[in-house]
């Protein structure tokens, strides 16, 4: 730890973006399944169907309702946990930074909502693969993103979705269906939904990325990484596992082989003093 926090203070002298990017290993800690998993899993008839089947443009389009039900099941998942000391802790260091004309920004690859719920900022926060908190319209007649209305109840594991339910979740301008906020397995990167061109612009003028519970299996975080990387960013790796970032960052920061939970406190209170 006194390696990685002399290495990020150094950083920290120099100009250039704070970025956090975290990963489904932080929201683990707060009980939320990675959904990769038997937790995944979900039969429709007499099918068992695997979460990157479900999660994809050409599931919606062919049983819109059976893969709103898998999401809502998973959105009750995600409003049931709670924040964990990782995400109070990014919170409380992207507050430290607030005077320094936003040069903090938070990357993070979970739709769950905790980040927010724990005070990190919208303006802020950039949720590269959506919210399952938000649903926008499904023939795109327009770019906004809505809250999925209160009365859309979270579903039981298997519990189809309800008629009523199914009144609400619909586009307020046009009416047509909604969909999930999220960013599917068929889908690609953008700027307006996702965010691409504004995180790649941080990440090429980062000074400092600290990554936390991600095990580079997604292309966006990739560059984020990278593109820090060959402009002389210091990369840090908060993870209890080795993975493909630990490469890089045992270049530059080094790695902390712990949870994000027990570090990202520890590392904020030692670069917050």
């Amino acid at each position: 730890m006194e390696a990685v926090v002399a290495a990020c203070r150094s950083a920290l002298a120099k100009q250039g973006t704070v970025i956090v990017l975290t990963g489904a290993g932080v929201s683990a800690e707060s009980g939320i399944p990675t959904f990769r998993g038997k937790e995944g899993y979900w039969t429709i008839g007499a099918r068992e169907y695997q979460p990157q089947e479900l999660a994809s443009h050409a599931a919606f389009s062919e049983m819109p309702w059976e893969v709103w039900a898998w999401y809502l099941y998973r959105r009750g998942v995600c409003r049931a946990a709670s924040p964990n000391d990782a995400h109070y802790a990014i919170a409380r260091w992207d507050d430290a930074f607030k005077s320094q004309n936003d040069r903090f920004a938070l990357v993070t690859q979970n739709v769950d909502g905790l980040h927010r719920r724990a005070g990190s900022p919208p303006s802020r926060t950039y949720a590269i693969h959506g919210d399952v908190d938000l649903m926008r319209c499904s023939v795109e007649c327009v770019a906004n993103l809505w809250p999925i209305p209160p009365g859309v109840p979270a579903l039981a594991k298997g519990e189809p979705v309800g008629e009523a339910a199914r009144g609400l979740l619909v586009c307020p301008r046009c009416g047509e269906m909604a969909r999930p906020h999220v960013l599917w397995f068929d889908e690609a990167y953008d700027e307006p939904r996702y965010r691409l061109d504004t995180v790649r612009d941080l990440a090429a003028a980062a000074c400092l990325v600290v990554v936390a519970g991600s095990s580079a299996q997604t292309n966006l975080p990739w560059q984020v990484v990278m593109l820090a990387a060959r402009n002389g960013a210091t990369i840090v790796d908060v993870n209890i596992e080795d993975n493909p970032f630990s490469e890089v960052a045992a270049q530059s920061g080094g790695a902390i082989r712990d949870s994000a939970a027990t570090a990202l406190p520890l590392l904020v209170d030692q670069l917050s003093r």
